[in-house]
């Protein structure tokens, strides 16, 4: 874009893609369209389907060819450069540049350098053309009933000769405009005429000012700040205004608002960049369509899915997820007007499981499928049995009770502060119990009707650490789950010496969804590895997979992000996990970032308490780092440098509020700061000094904190638990009774 300064963010970002990668591109409108292409052939086994524009569910068209003269433009002998904004591809002197514009469904081909007239024709079987009106011609979409208009960029007459459309070199490019009448799409057309450098600057600034103001980062290893820049684009394209505020799934068929995938991600998509109006809308969005049926047996649940045309109430953990994610947006937002709004939310939530799946023991029941490992058969039989009471959904159930207890007690509820409470506890009491025994070193994945645990090694378990109070059995279960599930490139939903273990996801084997949860990677259980890994002082070993997804973002897959699933092996002759699913997944960008501002970083604000946890674990790679994290009202502008002492710099820009500086082994200690006030905190091996300066930078309080016995212990223990602890590696084939060699 010509006014755009060379220097920008984004323009620094792009990213080349050699033939050979010939990588997923995707754009959204932040709304409900997508448009999605590969680089240089659109022949994914799964994707290429959705090539092209998509709006809410139905397919549009499936992308375009250009021409220049009789020529087709062959897109595998292009040159590819992908900017968060803008694709560009060159051919022997053209250059050809995709656009999509916020919150309008329409695309901007420029093709620049032709000498002869220039052609475009769509693709997609079902295109119809429909006819042609002065400068414009219509067509009817593959589905969804709507209308296609094509015309040249400034007005230029069109020719229709064998499906393409032509005109002069001059007119410099082609707009496609989605309506759902003639009259529309000609109004986006001309109105896109009329404003396309504005509107590009708006999208543009978007982007921009996202990246200084929400995700703001820059340190001394370039690829690190790429890569979260990216991610942090990617994750925002997936938060979409389709029906009201919502987040994507996942690409390309998951363009639609799932309840668990929502709030799993919301942490990562919204909080850590300090979007709290965007994740406030989302809360109360999806709280309206709360089952209020008394009768019904989904009381209280929230939906599965919310798509244009499907509300689906058949999951467990969606609703726990909400009530957790409520919480943490109070936390991280200050917005205590919203407990009031949503307390009967609350209620219901909690009170419809009590009535209809609690039993005697506090936890909370479900059908076998109702978990986040869903996939059945054509019989309806599940692929991946958690039987009556999976260890995820008790500490899902349980850390729901929690927050309903957090959102009591600022309600002055003293009822349901002891009710929920008891409940809580007991649950944690029996589970302590039930999912744990003296042979593994790992918790049961689920109780069976019997009462009866199930000790399939799976990475549900890394989800109910709260569950007990055991450090070293936490460190046990840390280092079983990532030797035998955690892969240089993610984690497995299965551990490899299973007799069920699918080392495949897509193969002639066996159906993929038999695979789906039983070895499958899972990209976004990442986060929760990496956070258990760092809780017990294991920065550089969680470090090590964090910076490998950055490094497939930035080079495999679609440009920028991180894809829904990978094989747990590489495929023959290869040495990294071949890519499946979604090519994009709201909740594995969003766990990224997630466990980077809250536990690399450490930042976990908590605004009802008052306090801000500031907890580094900064990985000895890292030498430089400047960023932003919003909270409430305010800012915190951090830095942090490894030289000649380790120095994490805070300045409270608009904040007040009792920091609680936990950095292991020193005491954990609380400091009130005032707005615009600056912590400076050292540490070397043997001391920590906290220096607080006033908004005049004078110093007004100066701490030396002392070494914690006990946490001294404890990192020792933990580093014994896990000394030399490594990635699962893939075993033969010959191992696997699934694999039919």
């Amino acid at each position: 874009m010509n006014n755009q300064p060379n220097t920008s963010i984004l323009n620094e970002m792009k990213i080349f893609v050699p033939i050979e990668a010939n990588r997923a591109v995707s754009f959204t409108n932040k709304e409900a369209a997508y448009y999605f292409t590969q680089s240089h052939e659109t022949n994914h086994v799964e994707h290429a389907f959705f090539e092209g524009m998509n709006i809410a569910k139905n397919r549009i068209f499936g992308g375009y060819t250009l021409f220049t003269g009789d020529t087709m433009l062959d897109n595998r002998n292009s040159e590819v450069w992908v900017y968060p904004y803008k694709m560009i591809r060159t051919h022997k002197g053209l250059t050809e540049e995709l656009w999509m514009f916020d919150y309008k469904n329409i695309i901007e081909i420029n093709l620049a350098g032709a000498e002869q007239a220039i052609g475009i024709s769509l693709k997609g079987e079902n295109v119809e053309y429909l006819n042609q009106q002065d400068d414009i011609a219509f067509f009817r979409s593959m589905g969804g009933d709507w209308i296609i208009a094509v015309s040249s960029k400034n007005s230029q007459p069109l020719q229709l000769e064998h499906q393409i459309l032509y005109t002069d070199s001059a007119a410099g490019g082609f707009y496609i405009a989605v309506g759902k009448t003639t009259d529309e799409a000609v109004a986006l057309i001309h109105d896109t005429r009329h404003n396309s450098m504005s509107l590009k600057n708006e999208r543009f600034k978007r982007m921009e000012d996202f990246l200084h103001q929400n995700a703001y980062i820059t340190s001394d290893n370039d690829t690190l700040t790429l890569a979260l820049n990216w991610m942090s684009i990617t994750m925002d394209q997936l938060v979409t205004r389709q029906q009201g505020d919502g987040i994507y799934a996942g690409l390309p068929w998951f363009n639609e608002y799932w309840g668990r995938d929502q709030f799993i991600s919301l942490p990562g998509a919204t909080l850590v960049t300090g979007q709290f109006e965007t994740a406030r809308n989302i809360l109360l969005s999806f709280a309206e369509f709360q089952n209020t049926d008394e009768d019904s047996k989904y009381f209280g649940r929230v939906p599965n899915i919310l798509a244009p045309e499907n509300i689906d109430y058949h999951t467990t953990d969606g609703t726990p997820r909400l009530i957790i994610q409520l919480q943490d947006y109070v936390k991280y937002s200050g917005d205590t007007a919203i407990i009031g709004e949503l307390y009967s939310t609350v209620q219901n939530s909690i009170e419809g499981s009590i009535k209809y799946w609690v039993d005697d023991k506090g936890y909370l029941m479900h059908a076998d499928n109702e978990t986040w490992m869903d996939a059945r058969d054509a019989n309806l039989e599940s692929y991946s049995p958690r039987d009556t009471r999976a260890n995820d959904i008790q500490a899902l159930w349980y850390n729901q009770l929690r927050a309903g207890v957090y959102f009591a007690e600022y309600m002055n509820d003293a009822v349901n502060v002891a009710k929920w409470n008891g409940i809580a506890e007991r649950l944690k009491s029996n589970f302590e119990i039930d999912f744990r025994d003296q042979s593994h070193p790992y918790l049961a994945d689920r109780l069976n009707a019997e009462d009866q645990p199930e000790f399939s090694l799976r990475p549900n378990q890394l989800f109910a650490f709260e569950m007990f109070e055991d450090p070293d059995f936490k460190c046990k279960a840390t280092r079983t789950a990532w030797e035998e599930l955690v892969y240089p490139w993610g984690v497995a939903s299965l551990d490899r010496n299973h007799p069920f273990f699918h080392p495949f996801h897509l193969t002639h084997h066996y159906p993929k969804d038999e695979a789906y949860h039983n070895g499958t990677v899972w990209t976004w259980l990442n986060g929760i590895a990496m956070q258990r890994m760092i809780e017990v002082g294991q920065i550089d070993t969680a470090y090590k997979l964090f910076k490998n997804m950055n490094w497939q973002a930035l080079t495999l897959g679609v440009v920028g992000g991180l894809c829904e699933n990978m094989d747990a092996y590489p495929q023959e002759g290869q040495d990294w996990a071949k890519l499946t699913g979604a090519y994009l997944q709201a909740w594995s960008n969003a766990e990224q970032l997630r466990v980077w501002y809250q536990y690399f970083l450490g930042i976990r604000p908590d605004l009802i308490n008052h306090t801000l946890t500031i907890a580094p674990r900064i990985p000895e790679e890292l030498k430089v780092l400047d960023y932003h994290v919003k909270v409430g009202k305010g800012q915190i502008e951090a830095s942090y440098a490894s030289e000649p002492e380790r120095t994490y710099r805070y300045t409270f820009n608009d904040i007040a509020i009792q920091a609680v500086i936990d950095i292991s082994p020193f005491e954990i200690v609380q400091i009130d700061v005032e707005s615009d006030s600056e912590l400076i905190v050292c540490q070397t091996e043997d001391s920590l000094t906290l220096t607080l300066r006033d908004a005049n930078r004078n110093v007004v309080k100066e701490i030396h904190v002392s070494k914690s016995t006990s946490r001294a212990q404890q990192d020792e223990r933990n580093n014994q638990w896990l000394a030399d602890v490594d990635f699962a590696t893939p075993m033969g084939l010959e191992n696997h009774p699934v694999i039919k060699l």
